[in-house]
C-alpha cells in the first residue's frame, strides 16, 4: 500500500514537472500566435491568413467558448478553464487575452506529447519500487523472525514438555490398566467394584490422550507398517474398549458391523482414527445418549446423539487445538489426527452435524 501510494505521488510529480517545463516553451508559442492575431486584427483588410507555425498547432475561442478557428489535432474537449494539461497524446496551453483581437478571448497552443517523461517515470517506479519492495520484504522477514522468536521458543519448550510427559506416562498407565484387568471383579463387593471401574475409566482416558500425544509428537518419525487389516475385528475391539468409557455417561452403543471388511493400512494408525471418532462420540454425547457404529466395505460410520455443531464449526473441526466445548476435556487434537491419517491413506471424511441433535462422521475408501 505504501509503495502504491508513493508511486502514485511520484508519477503525479513527474507529470507536473514535465508540464511546467513545457509551459515555458508553449508560452513563447502563445505570444507568437497573439502577435500574429494582433497583426491580422489591425491589417485584416490586407492580410486574411490565420497565423500558422509548423512547430505547434493552435485554436482561438471567443468569450462564450465558441471556437473561431482551429488547427488542433483534437479540437473537441478543449478544457479552457485550465492553463496547461496533457490528453490524448498532446499538450495544450490556454492563454486568456485582455484584448479581444478578432473577437478572441482564449488562445490554445498545442504540441505533441513525446511521452518520454511517461516512460522514464515508469522505469524509475519499477526499478526503485522493486528495490524498495525487496528491502521491505527482507526487513519484514527479519522483524517477523525477531518478534516470533519468543513464541517459537515457547512452542519448542511446550513440545519438549509434551514429549517428556508422554514418555513418563506410558509405564504407569500401562501398569494401572494391566493390574485392573487382572482383578477378579466378580469377587469384589459392589462398592469396591464401582471404585475399580472409575479407576479403569480414568486410566483408559489418560491412555487415549497418551496415544494421541505420542502420534502428534512422533507420528512423522514412525515408519508405517501397512498390511491387510481386519477392520471388522479392529472396530469391534475399539468399541469394546470405549464401551467402558461410555458407561460413565450411561451411553448405549449400537453396532451394525459386517464381518470380513479389510483395508490395506497401518493398524496402529487405523486404531488411532477409530479411537478418536469413538472418543469424540463419547465426549460430546449427552448423558444417556446413543452411539451408532456401522461398518461396510468402503465405509465406517460413527453417529452420536450429542451436542452437535454449527455449520461454521464443521469447517474448522480438523484444525489442531480447535475445541468448541472446553468443558469436555481434551486438547483439540483428535480430529486433526484423523485428518492427517485420512490424508496419508487417501480416505475421505464426511461430517454431518446439527446443533443439539448430534453428529455423523463417515470415513470412506475405495474398495
Amino acid at each position: 500500500m505504501i509503495l502504491i501510494l508513493g508511486s502514485t505521488i511520484y508519477f503525479k510529480l513527474q507529470k507536473d514537472l514535465m508540464l511546467q517545463t513545457k509551459r515555458l516553451e508553449l508560452e513563447e508559442y502563445s505570444k507568437e500566435l497573439i502577435d500574429g492575431l494582433k497583426l491580422l486584427h489591425i491589417y485584416f483588410d490586407r492580410y486574411r491568413t490565420y497565423p500558422r507555425n509548423p512547430l505547434y498547432r493552435s485554436a482561438i475561442y471567443d468569450a462564450d467558448h465558441v471556437q473561431i478557428f482551429s488547427t488542433l489535432k483534437y479540437p473537441e474537449g478543449v478544457q479552457l478553464e485550465k492553463v496547461i494539461y496533457t490528453a490524448d497524446g498532446v499538450i495544450q496551453y490556454i492563454h486568456v487575452l485582455d484584448s479581444y483581437y478578432l473577437g478572441t478571448k482564449y488562445t490554445v497552443v498545442e504540441i505533441d506529447d513525446d511521452r518520454e517523461w511517461f516512460v522514464q517515470a515508469w522505469r524509475n517506479i519499477l526499478v526503485y519500487g522493486g528495490l524498495s519492495l525487496v528491502i521491505f520484504l527482507v526487513a519484514g522477514v527479519v522483524l517477523m523472525r525477531l518478534f516470533l522468536a519468543p513464541m517459537r521458543d515457547a512452542i519448542h519448550l511446550l513440545d519438549r514438555f509434551i514429549k517428556d510427559t508422554t514418555h513418563e506416562l506410558n509405564t504407569p498407565v500401562s501398569a494401572i490398566l494391566s493390574n485392573i484387568e487382572m482383578i477378579e471383579k466378580e469377587n469384589l463387593d459392589p462398592k469396591t467394584a464401582r471404585k475399580i471401574r472409575r479407576i479403569e475409566i480414568g486410566a483408559r482416558t489418560v491412555s487415549t490422550i497418551y496415544q494421541d500425544l505420542t502420534y502428534i509428537t512422533l507420528g512423522h518419525k514412525i515408519v508405517s507398517q501397512d498390511s491387510v487389516v481386519d477392520i471388522s475385528r479392529l472396530v469391534q475391539e475399539r468399541i469394546d474398549y470405549f464401551r467402558i468409557l461410555g458407561e460413565s455417561k450411561k451411553i448405549c452403543f449400537e453396532t451394525d458391523i459386517q464381518p470380513g471388511v479389510t483395508l490395506y493400512i497401518d493398524e496402529n494408525k487405523m486404531a488411532r482414527l477409530i479411537d478418536n471418532l469413538l472418543s469424540n462420540a463419547v465426549k460430546y454425547n449427552r448423558r444417556g445418549g446413543e452411539i451408532f457404529v456401522r461398518l461396510r466395505p468402503g465405509e465406517l460410520l460413527v453417529k452420536d446423539s450429542g451436542i452437535g455443531m454449527e455449520e461454521e464449526q464443521i469447517k474448522e473441526v480438523f484444525k489442531r487445538y480447535k475445541r468448541f466445548d472446553s468443558g469436555v476435556g481434551g486438547f483439540g487434537i483428535g480430529l486433526n489426527i484423523v485428518a492427517m491419517i485420512a490424508a496419508e491413506y487417501g480416505l475421505k471424511i464426511d461430517i454431518h452435524s446439527k446443533k443439539g441433535e448430534g453428529s455423523e462422521v463417515a470415513v470412506r475408501w475405495d474398495v
